[in-house]
């Protein structure tokens, strides 16, 4: 069994944690934004929005989930053909992107780190595009 799909609540176990963001596709985001601010009373900004919440089992740390429109056909969604794509909030980047590796997962590109964590891309076996998210 691989420790992906191990329940092994060790911090460093290389796995996804929950959702980082919800990306997607259309004509025109500024316009998208603000329908959700009017109809749904979404905060929003030049990026979309950030939804906060607490871990169950750390009730001081908080989370965050980000939702986001883009442009239609943006290529920060390439090579995938789809109109979404998903953030997913992991631990252990590294060491996931060995296993996904190990398993012939496509990584598209190296772990990169910032002020507000580390990025990888990936395709799943359908060919979206995924990215993983390690927060600091």
């Amino acid at each position: 069994m691989s420790d992906l799909t191990n329940n092994n609540s060790d911090n460093n176990t290389p796995k996804v944690t929950g959702i980082g963001g919800i990306f997607f596709f259309t004509n025109d985001p500024k316009e998208t934004r603000d329908w959700y601010a009017k109809n749904l009373g979404l905060e929003t900004n030049d990026w979309g929005s950030t939804f906060e919440s607490r871990k169950l089992d750390n009730p001081d740390e908080i989370e965050s989930l980000q939702w986001s429109p883009f442009k239609k056909d943006d290529q920060y969604f390439s090579p995938s053909k789809k109109e979404f794509m998903i953030n997913y909030r992991v631990q252990n980047i590294e060491g996931l992107v060995e296993q996904l590796k190990q398993n012939g997962v496509t990584v598209l590109d190296a772990v990169e780190t910032y002020d507000y964590g580390k990025f990888v891309h990936i395709l799943d076996n359908d060919g979206n595009k995924i990215e993983l998210w390690e927060p600091m």
